[in-house]
């Protein structure tokens, strides 16, 4: 096999879930991506909705077989020695597709090639293949490795519980519900005041409503602070359920930044700038309050971009007034207040 060297790697991922503006949910997935030649492998595959076998939320079980797989010390999930890549981050379902590949040892190497969009139960190399994608050679000690650390203690485990204390008891519990819905656990609380340690280590970030004065929100974070817990704090920007989950879902988002997709979101004088780091789908909602205090949801651009940095224009109508701005891909999301 004549495959070049490359380097192997693992990082943690986000698939960014949320409330979109039709209402959808989409379900919010950790996981943890593989690193070829110091980029995301999921990012050389075109604009891709897709999450590896290596997620946090699947029991322990299957999650060593999976580790156990990718090492070859067990059988391959699908006919022809092929092994599944990226899948579906809804279900997990062939049918929906997902990436595979043959992964083969080579002497101490490991070997990566033949990737294809799958959806049957065997792969047609010519019709749906990665053509400029691999073969890859990986060291075998350096794979072996990165691997072995999820065998040997390295957990995949996020705290996905986020603590809500607001004024609004009503709107802290939509927001509970829709966090829960995509997978995220939320508890509502007034303070965080004689909460043991062990239980505020289950929280990975805690969410603050506009209500709370500052001097409560110091004393939350001395509780924490106490405990010995580094968690994110999200400054809620409006009682906006969808706009307070995508805050949410920043927050709790914890992939090196040089290895994400969205890098940038500003939002001024009616435009929106976005910077991208690969190609990928962009959706922009914007949300804003008008005089009763009603929300309205505007998707305004949803696309696909190029690297580099991206002005686009907004409609005069959805920003009007106190709004906000969500720029979304699969892996990330940003929010911002629109600056007048």
């Amino acid at each position: 096999m004549s495959a070049e060297y490359a380097t192997f790697g693992l990082a943690p991922a986000m698939r960014a879930g949320g409330v979109l503006a039709n209402g959808d949910y989409q379900v919010h997935r950790d996981f943890v991506d593989f690193i070829v030649e110091g980029r995301p492998l999921l990012f050389q595959l075109s604009d891709l909705d897709a999450v590896s076998p290596l997620a946090s939320d699947v029991p322990p079980a299957i999650f060593t077989e999976q580790v156990r797989g990718l090492l070859l010390e067990a059988e391959p999930p699908l006919p022809d020695g092929r092994s599944i890549i990226y899948g579906c981050p809804e279900c997990a379902d062939l049918a929906c597709g997902a990436v595979t590949a043959i992964i083969e040892r080579d002497g101490e190497d490991y070997i990566w090639r033949d990737f294809a969009w799958q959806t049957e139960e065997h792969a047609d190399l010519e019709l749906n293949g990665y053509h400029g994608i691999g073969p890859f050679r990986f060291h075998g000690a350096e794979y072996r490795e990165a691997l072995g650390r999820l065998l040997n203690g390295g957990s995949t485990s996020k705290r996905r519980r986020v603590l809500l204390i607001g004024a609004r008891v009503a709107l802290l519990a939509k927001l509970a519900a829709a966090l829960r819905i995509i997978g995220i656990g939320a508890d509502i609380a007034h303070d965080a005041q004689g909460v043991p340690a062990d239980e505020l280590r289950a929280y990975g970030a805690v969410a603050f409503g506009r209500a709370i004065t500052q001097q409560e929100r110091a004393a939350v974070r001395r509780s924490f602070e106490q405990a010995g817990v580094d968690v994110a704090y999200v400054e809620g920007l409006a009682p906006i359920v969808p706009l307070l989950v995508a805050q949410i879902e920043h927050a709790l988002d914890r992939s090196p930044v040089e290895q994400r997709r969205l890098t940038r979101l500003v939002a001024a004088d009616g435009e929106a700038g976005v910077e991208v780091t690969s190609p990928c789908r962009v959706r922009l909602t914007a949300y804003r309050l008008d005089r009763l205090y009603r929300t309205h949801a505007h998707e305004v651009f949803d696309g696909v971009l190029e690297p580099g940095r991206h002005r686009i224009a907004l409609d005069a109508k959805a920003v009007k007034g106190e709004s906000f701005v969500v720029a979304r891909t699969a892996g990330s999301v940003l929010v911002e207040a629109m600056a007048r």
